[in-house]
């Protein structure tokens, strides 16, 4: 990777390669029909398809394969926190005795959700650029000042505050890549789940030694700070690698600024030379000029570069015309509808039950007759560990023609919840560990096959509403599990039971998917 150089800017060539001519450009643009003809500001949606032919063009290459890496610090990152949550929680109980602990959950998912609106649309109003560092910066800032919380409001408080910077990685993150990404490796955010997978298995690890040794037993009841120093050491041990990733990305990288974005700004003549840039580093040349943009401006065009004009841009992915399109037929609408509700569900019943693992393992091994903490933190790592090859088997699975999209995402989810209700039948740690194993290995497969389907089966010019819809109706129902906890009994199956019923009714929604898209052309 190549160190930033503040005052560098990319260079545009004096003679740039060949390709299609403005006119040729144009008559490509006045065919499109992807360009919608209410759309706040035609102009802009028509330099953006330039600028996407452009880089699709230019081919993957150097600048791509280093974003994809620092990019992949952005997923770990969007899971590694959540799971911290989930890991202090037992400790946090013990020394401080809230009388409403799922608290500290509802915190996390509130500061999720804040930050995914904020930093979504922050980055068309300030810059990717920004963003891109920032999610990360705050994340760690945060992380590491919790470590010192004196009381149960002071971690809750942090908890919202770090969880504010992860909510933004995956919006920002996946734009950016999306914007330098070439159409023919699109498929690399799908690889990008193992990032996400890979962060659990460290955030176990790294739980095992830290929190097995350094936490009261949870039928301490005297726990106090002197023997529970775990959690904070785990703080700032993790907040110490996201800080560690922040500097790579800020110190390490040279992120050019989205071309989209300047395009956006009225700086159509930068938004040229970045992507001339990116050509350099891959070691090839770009055909774009900005007579190829300045072509694409419709007659009595102004400028809009205003932080409003970037604000009604980005409502327009979301606007009532696009909400209207997804339900336009009774297909359409069924599909749209049941998808919202797939992501609702499991929004619900994911962190229902794995917020509380930790818990609930100690609960039952004590009732086992062997329920250390250190029994607890081992089986956390075996679980994520099971977490990697069952994302890349989900991966493969909806490959194939036998099963699918549909087939392996209802198959997943279904097998989730049924082995769930089965961890409830265990009589000893072994098998609860064993039941347990296998809804990790099955609850990675559901996910990689979801993120991978969803977009899928959207039409191409309301993918982006589509993907809103699902991510929201995913965030809000993920703040309704610890409001039920807090008035749920913690100490009980009650937790597995509601979780097993969602993911099993999640599933059977998705056999009834009019869809399947495999193989197939986006529609």
């Amino acid at each position: 990777m190549e160190s930033p150089v503040t005052d560098e800017k990319p260079r545009l060539r004096e003679e740039p390669a060949r390709g299609p001519t403005v006119e040729e450009i144009l008559a490509d643009l006045d065919n499109d029909t992807v360009i919608p003809t209410d759309s706040v500001d035609v102009t802009y949606a028509r330099k953006a398809i330039v600028l996407n032919r452009a880089i699709k063009d230019i081919g993957m290459g150097r600048y791509q394969w280093q974003l994809f890496a620092v990019i992949g610090f952005g997923w770990a990152s969007d899971n590694l926190w959540p799971i911290v949550t989930s890991l202090i929680f037992t400790p946090i109980k013990s020394e401080f005795n809230p009388p409403k602990p799922p608290l500290l959950n509802l915190a996390q998912n509130i500061g999720l959700l804040a930050g995914a609106i904020f930093w979504g649309f922050g980055c068309d109003i300030f810059g990717r650029r920004w963003a891109f560092n920032l999610t990360l910066g705050l994340t760690a800032f945060w992380g590491l000042i919790a470590a010192s919380s004196p009381n149960f409001a002071a971690i809750g408080v942090f908890d919202a505050l770090w969880s504010f910077g992860v909510g933004g990685n995956l919006p920002v993150d996946s734009a950016i890549f999306l914007e330098f990404l070439p159409a023919s490796h699109q498929y690399l955010l799908t690889v990008l789940s193992i990032d996400w997978a890979l962060a659990q298995v460290i955030a176990n690890l790294i739980a095992w030694g830290l929190l097995s040794n350094f936490t009261c037993d949870v039928t301490d009841t005297n726990c106090t700070r002197a023997k529970n120093m775990g959690w904070r050491y785990f703080l700032i041990t993790v907040g110490g690698l996201t800080l560690i990733m922040f500097a790579i990305r800020f110190l390490a990288f040279k992120i050019f600024e989205s071309p989209k974005y300047l395009m956006g700004k009225g700086k159509d003549e930068e938004a040229v030379r970045v992507v001339h840039e990116v050509a350099r580093r891959n070691k090839t040349e770009s055909w774009l000029t900005i007579e190829h943009l300045k072509a694409c401006e419709v007659e009595g065009y102004e400028q809009r570069t205003t932080a409003s004009d970037a604000v009604k841009r980005k409502l327009e992915s979301v606007n009532f015309s696009h909400i209207r399109a997804l339900f336009a037929t009774k297909k359409l609408a069924y599909s749209t509808g049941a998808l919202m509700l797939v992501w609702a569900l499991i929004g619900l019943a994911f962190p229902l039950f794995n917020a509380y693992l930790p818990y609930l393992q100690a609960i039952r091994g004590a009732k086992f007759g062997d329920g250390s903490t250190y029994l607890t933190y081992r089986n956390n790592l075996i679980l994520s560990v099971l977490g990697v090859p069952g994302a890349l088997i989900g991966a493969l699975l909806a490959e194939l023609p036998s099963v699918g999209r549909k087939g392996s995402l209802a198959v997943g989810t279904v097998l989730t919840g049924v082995f769930l209700f089965a961890s409830t039948t265990a009589t000893n740690s072994e098998a609860l560990l064993g039941w347990n194993s296998a809804y990790s290995f099955t609850s990675n497969i559901m996910y990689a096959v979801l993120y991978a389907f969803t977009p899928e089966v959207f039409p191409t010019q309301d993918r982006g509403t589509g993907n809103a819809l699902t991510a929201t109706s995913n965030r809000i129902f993920g703040i309704f599990a610890p409001i039920i906890a807090i008035y749920g009994d913690l100490t009980t199956s009650v937790p597995v039971y509601v979780s097993g019923a969602l993911f099993i009714a999640a599933g059977l929604i998705v056999l009834t998917l009019p869809f399947e898209s495999r193989g197939k052309a986006s529609l």
